[in-house]
């Protein structure tokens, strides 16, 4: 099985799994939802990767950072559960698994399984977008909207589409349902590689809010903004940041 293969195998499983975990705590509180679901996709992915590739490292949200990545040449970066908010939330589907792969120095696959909807997005054949409408569509969090957001927004005469996980973000993104995400204020290595990735392998922009390029398997995994868009938008986007 190919690491493509593989990122998309387990990301997929794991959304399955999540999903049972769903079913199975559907009268528990989202507290007890969140902290299942984060523990037993986690564990699947750690055992599947130990199995399936014994010799690599992995960088896990839920896992203890071990700086044996950082001497590595192979790094699965993964967050077992993207958008643990909407998992806990039995009627979102706007929450994700992020399932990638950095090899020499780069990302070099990745897959994104939004399990509520039936889809797994991965490496390395994602097809491009649709046309864009005429006003850029920039997807933020439902609850706090970053400023570099509604700079965005001002400066092109876009709208503010609401989602969840970053994951589900991004996706939205490749599949034309939004044009434009970024963000500021807060990320892990996990919360984007595998949505870069898969983001990349879409034609997309990608890059940080300065426009200098995301990098990963860094000592300190904090990556704190991103901006994926489609690449005709790049230029005003990092534009209309870079002015306020």
């Amino acid at each position: 099985m190919s690491d493509h293969e593989l990122a998309a195998d387990l990301a997929t499983q794991a959304g399955t799994l999540l999903l049972d975990v769903r079913a199975e705590l559907v009268d528990a509180s989202g507290a007890e939802r969140k902290a299942s679901g984060d523990k037993r996709s986690h564990e699947f992915l750690m055992e599947a990767l130990a199995a399936q590739r014994p010799d690599d490292a992995v960088l896990s949200e839920e896992g203890a950072d071990d700086p044996v990545r950082l001497r590595s040449s192979r790094v699965w970066i993964v967050d077992p559960l993207d958008g643990t908010r909407e998992f806990s939330e039995l009627d979102r589907e706007d929450w994700a698994v992020h399932v990638a792969l950095w090899q020499d120095g780069q990302l070099s696959a990745g897959a994104v399984a939004l399990p509520a909807q039936n889809v797994t997005l991965a490496t390395p054949s994602v097809p491009a977008p649709p046309p864009a409408p005429a006003a850029p569509r920039i997807v933020v969090s439902r609850t706090r909207p970053p400023a570099v957001a509604l700079q965005v927004r001002d400066a092109l005469g876009g709208v503010l589409v609401e989602m969840g996980s970053a994951g589900a973000k991004v996706a939205a993104v490749v599949q034309g349902l939004a044009d434009i995400y970024v963000h500021a204020g807060g990320q892990y290595e996990w919360d984007s590689a595998a949505p870069v990735a898969v983001a990349r392998a879409a034609g997309l922009h990608t890059s940080r809010i300065d426009g200098s390029p995301l990098q990963y398997n860094r000592p300190d995994p904090k990556l704190p903004d991103v901006v994926v868009c489609r690449p005709e938008y790049a230029e005003a986007v990092l534009a209309a940041i870079a002015a306020g």
